[in-house]
């Protein structure tokens, strides 16, 4: 039995004076690669801003159980990182690393071996000492999540981490968090709209509609009505011989 890390009880959340999620319920386990999926408005990013503290539940409660807050690095749409910011790449990622930081101020010889195998993961390593502000979209992405695995040390918190960009950077972000789960045992929650990367990548999906919520594996989705219908026609579009990648998703050849 995996051990929860985070409990959501019974939380209903508002926006601008409307309930946008009510009675909502799960819990968040070791191990989880947690796929949130739904309609736009559905409140799916103002739910990653409750577990991250960022937004108070109308009703119910969210739990920390077996993590604390600086154990989780987050990617979300608001990049905390501003594209004008006058730092070095190596900056904006070690940066993350300053929740580990005993004094909050200064990043250590450990946090700064940390940060350099983050890039290298990204594969920014040789524009480490380039401008942040002069990078491409792409490699702000790149440089933003090698900034959020820095911080993480249990979970990782991604807002659609891949939005905008070109169908390689896509393919291997999405293999390096499916690695960093399966192999490293990084527990991992995104919101997305790629519905075919949350069934061949997720362990778990959350689906949250304005009328209807499903939780539980992606096996028991793929039950659902819903879910036939969308793999059905999947395999109408793209056929059933397109291989799949090192991530465990189908590489399309396009951009989502």
């Amino acid at each position: 039995m995996s051990k929860t890390l985070i409990r959501v009880n019974s939380i209903t959340l508002s926006y601008d004076g409307v309930n946008v999620i009510e009675n909502l319920s799960f819990d968040i386990c070791e191990g989880d690669y947690l796929c949130i999926i739904g309609e736009n408005g559905s409140g799916k990013s103002t739910l990653l801003n409750a577990i991250l503290g960022l937004k108070r539940p109308t009703l119910g409660k969210i739990e920390l159980c077996g993590i604390k807050r600086r154990e989780i690095g987050v990617l979300t749409q608001q990049n905390p990182v501003s594209k004008d910011f006058p730092a070095l790449v190596c900056e904006v990622v070690e940066s993350g690393c300053l929740n580990r930081a005993k004094n909050g101020l200064f990043i250590n010889k450990s946090a700064k071996k940390t940060a350099f195998e983050n890039m290298e993961r990204l594969g920014v390593t040789s524009i480490a000492r380039h401008p942040y502000r002069d990078l491409s979209g792409g490699q702000r992405q790149r440089v933003a999540l090698a900034r959020a695995l820095s911080a993480a040390e249990k979970m990782l918190i991604l807002d659609e981490p891949v939005t905008s960009l070109d169908a390689k950077t896509t393919y291997d972000i999405y293999s390096l968090i499916h690695d960093l789960n399966r192999r490293h045992k990084m527990t991992v929650v995104t919101v997305t709209h790629d519905i075919d990367a949350a069934l061949k990548n997720g362990t778990k999906i959350l689906r949250i509609n304005k009328d209807s919520v499903f939780f539980g594996t992606v096996d028991e989705y793929l039950r659902l009505d819903e879910a036939k219908a969308y793999v059905d026609a999947d395999h109408k579009q793209n056929g059933d011989d397109i291989p799949f990648g090192e991530g465990g998703f189908r590489y399309m050849g396009g951009a989502k």
